[in-house]
């Protein structure tokens, strides 16, 4: 098991320091002369990839689940503002359940972080062959606006990278809605996406620990379609690429605060292009913000592949593996669009 903790006692050793707030520092970040550079100062608040120390944990209610037949019942009754807290010691076993619906406004929750729980355990162990097609399912997507999934340990069937169509591909929450909010999980074994956001506006994917979501040609932490994504404060390690995009439109995503850890199999923070749906076009999204994050895999930290409609701006973020901005950051199959600011390079933070 993956355990956050271990691994932000040294990365983010710097975390300690007092930080000005998020606007202020972005307001600031052009006049100051000593200017911020990566995720590691973190003005949000909240420990990255969430756990011990996040603040905006559930309160449990009198009436918790345990198990799954208590858990399809909760949600298939659930009405908007209603909480489905899961016991925070619960392991259950979702295999065979697919699509899972979380109501418009429920919140689905448990303790992670909390008097030092894990959070409640939520698994499938669906992994069957598919012969080379191209087979996927969700645990998990909303049923409508305003869902929030806090507290829990999402895991799915597979942390292996395998070959791209050998076994049926998961997801282990789908969006197709707006206002979705996932924060303080831990989600892994995601052999397609930790996060799918098919559709929807205003989603926010912050303070969770993503990791061995690596299924090669897929494997991605956070993945979105035709939607407009805020990725905070995780902490991303054992992926593909830790952010990807269809490149469709309407879509776009702003990452910041986030730690990209070494091990990779491809580069981190992606946008495809219209190259890579063969439509005919160079687009790759709408706008694209990669601000204040921190890369130490060696693959190329971002890839731009198209040409956004508006803008990708990339600054402030912390090269750990990169020496220049030609290493750091590349865009393929059209030009322009692409705004790389001030960035520090290379473990010595060398800012250019």
């Amino acid at each position: 098991m993956f355990v956050s903790a271990l691994v932000l006692s040294g990365v983010l050793a710097a975390a300690g320091q007092a930080a000005p707030p998020a606007r202020q520092a972005e307001a600031n970040a052009d006049t100051e002369p000593a200017q911020v550079f990566g995720a590691e100062p973190n003005p949000t608040g909240d420990p990255i990839g969430g756990g011990t120390g996040y603040r905006r944990t559930v309160a449990k209610p009198e009436h918790v689940v345990r198990t799954a037949e208590e858990l399809l019942a909760a949600l298939a009754r659930g009405r908007s503002k209603d909480v489905v807290y899961v016991a925070d010691a619960a392991e259950i076993d979702l295999t065979g359940k697919r699509g899972i619906v979380i109501p418009g406004g429920v919140v689905l929750a448990s303790g992670r972080g909390r008097d030092g729980s894990k959070g409640a355990l939520l698994f499938t162990t669906e992994d069957q062959r598919t012969n080379g097609k191209s087979v996927r399912f969700c645990l998990f997507r909303t049923g409508g606006p305003k869902v929030r999934v806090t507290g829990l340990r999402l895991r799915g069937p597979d942390p292996k990278v395998r070959g791209r169509y050998q076994y049926i591909n998961s997801d282990g929450v789908q969006c197709d809605h707006d206002a979705l909010e996932v924060d303080n999980c831990e989600i892994w074994a995601w052999s397609h996406g930790g996060v799918f956001a098919r559709t929807g506006a205003r989603i926010h994917v912050h303070h969770n620990s993503i990791h061995h979501c690596q299924r090669a040609g897929l494997g991605y932490g956070v993945v979105l379609n035709k939607a407009e994504v805020l990725i905070e404060a995780n902490l991303f390690d054992y992926y593909r690429h830790a952010i990807a995009g269809t490149g469709r439109s309407p879509g776009g995503y702003e990452a910041r605060y986030n730690i990209a850890l070494k091990h990779a199999t491809s580069h981190v923070f992606d946008m495809h292009g219209g190259a890579d749906r063969r439509d005919h076009t160079n687009v790759a999204g709408d706008w694209i913000k990669i601000h204040h994050n921190t890369f130490h895999a060696p693959q190329t930290p971002v890839v731009i592949r198209g040409r956004p409609t508006k803008a990708c701006d990339v600054h402030h973020n912390w090269f750990v593996r990169a020496a220049s901005k030609r290493r750091a950051v590349r865009q393929k199959n059209a030009k322009g669009n692409l705004h790389v600011g001030r960035n520090a390079y290379t473990k010595d933070k060398t800012v250019k």
